[in-house]
C-alpha cells in the first residue's frame, strides 16, 4: 500500500509535523529523506530494507560512495544529498558552539566533537581553541594517524594555540575501535601537552576521547 493511503497519523511527514522528529523511527526518518520507494515497496519498506542491509542507520550514513550507490533505491544523487545534509549538521553544531554561552553546557562540546570525530576510520587528534571567556575561536585537527595511533607534537599544538591567541583549549581524539576508554598513552600525552601549554599560560580544560558511546571526559574523571 502506498504511504499516501496510510492513516494520516502514520505517514512519516505528517507524523513529524504533529509529534516532532524524535517521534519517528530510523526507518521513518530515512524514508522522508528517500522521498519515494521502488516498485512494490513504499519508502518506509525500502528504508527498513536498507537499514537491514547496512546493519544500522549509522552504518548507512558512514558508507562510502561505492557502497552507498550499489544499494537498490540509492544512487549518486542521493549520496550527494546525504553528504550535504551531514555537513549541514556539522556546521550547525559548529555555529552553536561558537555562541558566547555555548560551553556552559558541556553537552554541546560533546555533540560537536562526536560529530567531527566519531565516524572517522583513522585516529585523529584535535583541539577546540578558546578565548579568555572560554568562547570557541576555532577547531582544528592537529594530527591524523593509523587505526592505532596519531603522532601529536606538543610544539605544534603550542604554535597553533598561539596562532589563534587562545587562552585555553579542549583536546579531543577518537578511538576508531569504538572503545572510548583512555589508554595510558592518552594520559601521558595529556600531561605532556599540559606542561608544554602551561609554559605559555594556556590551560587545558578537558580532553575528550570519542568512541561509540558518550565521549569520555578527562576532567570528569578527575585527571585534569
Amino acid at each position: 500500500m502506498s504511504i499516501r493511503n496510510w492513516p494520516e497519523g502514520e505517514r512519516p511527514r505528517e507524523k513529524l509535523l504533529q509529534r516532532g522528529p524524535q517521534a519517528l523511527s530510523d526507518a521513518e526518518l530515512l524514508a522522508i529523506f528517500l522521498r519515494t520507494g521502488v516498485a512494490g515497496k513504499s519508502a518506509v519498506d525500502l528504508a527498513r530494507e536498507l537499514i537491514g542491509r547496512f546493519g544500522s542507520l549509522r552504518a548507512l550514513l558512514r558508507a562510502d560512495q561505492k557502497q552507498f550507490c550499489a544499494a537498490k533505491g540509492l544512487g549518486q544523487a542521493k549520496f550527494v544529498q546525504l553528504q550535504a545534509v551531514l555537513e549541514i549538521a556539522r556546521r550547525h553544531l559548529a555555529e552553536a558552539l561558537a555562541e558566547p554561552a555555548a560551553l556552559k553546557d558541556p553537552a554541546q562540546a560533546r555533540s560537536f566533537l562526536r560529530a567531527r570525530l566519531r565516524d572517522l576510520d583513522h585516529e585523529a587528534f584535535g583541539a577546540l581553541f578558546l578565548d579568555t571567556q572560554h568562547r570557541v575561536l576555532a577547531f582544528e585537527v592537529l594530527a591524523r594517524g593509523t587505526l592505532n595511533a596519531a603522532s601529536v607534537y606538543p610544539r605544534e599544538v603550542v604554535k597553533t594555540a598561539l596562532r589563534h591567541n587562545a587562552a585555553a583549549l579542549i583536546l579531543a581524539h577518537n578511538h576508531p575501535s569504538g572503545v572510548a576508554e583512555p589508554s595510558d598513552a592518552d594520559r601521558s600525552l595529556t600531561r605532556r601537552l599540559q606542561d608544554a601549554l602551561g609554559l605559555v599560560d594556556i590551560r587545558v580544560l578537558d580532553h575528550f576521547v570519542v568512541g561509540e558511546g558518550d565521549p569520555v571526559s578527562f576532567a570528569e574523571r578527575g585527571w585534569l
